[in-house]
């Protein structure tokens, strides 16, 4: 069972956070234990107190960025009073955590997901289930009030996901859209605004 790091001011969290944005940068398999230290000020032997293999702090990395994306997405769920407004948590959340402080971690779980091992995957897996399952109910509940059109609602999250995750190769954050200009151009696409808006 893949526990995330929970506390954001322990050394730990630190390595996780610094870790996440080497692995980015530099892919997991260019990152060193030492490049992993030098950056927060540790031998690279002293990592191994926390951590006890590299690919170990690789599935803190990815069990971080998505337990933190679904703890917002549950909090911005329960606050959204309609279908139309649940939908709108889904893109808001996403892309703030995509584009913004889970931006590396959210990345590494993307395209570092053949580094992890068979062994690690299944706990993982779990944590991307939680996170997706929460878009699946709330797409669900969309089609079904007829605010959006579709015959398979799990193709739905996963061609919107897909589209949303592709963001971080274009989307320039001095560029013309802000993350919350850029969620709500999306959403507009996703979900026309209703008659008389």
């Amino acid at each position: 069972m893949i526990l995330p790091v929970q506390d954001d001011n322990s050394r730990k969290s630190e390595l996780v956070r610094v870790a996440a944005g080497l692995f980015r940068d530099r892919g997991f398999e260019r990152t060193t234990v030492r490049d992993i230290g030098n950056a927060v000020g540790l031998q690279s032997g002293s990592l191994f107190y926390h951590f006890r293999t590299k690919e170990e702090i690789l599935v803190a990395v990815m069990a971080l960025g998505i337990t933190s994306t679904t703890e917002q997405l549950r909090a911005a769920l329960a606050a959204a009073a309609s279908p139309r407004e649940k939908v709108a948590a889904l893109v808001n959340v996403h892309l703030h955590s995509l584009l913004g402080e889970n931006q590396a971690a959210l990345e590494v779980m993307l395209y570092e997901w053949r580094s992890v091992s068979p062994e690690q995957k299944p706990g993982l897996i779990v944590l991307r289930d939680r996170y997706e399952d929460l878009w699946q109910s709330a797409l669900e509940e969309a089609v079904a009030a007829g605010l959006i059109r579709a015959e398979d609602p799990r193709l739905l999250r996963r061609m919107v996901l897909g589209s949303l995750q592709w963001s971080v190769q274009w989307y320039k954050r001095d560029g013309d859209l802000s993350v919350e200009q850029l969620a709500q151009q999306m959403l507009d696409i996703l979900l026309p605004p209703p008659d008389g808006q």
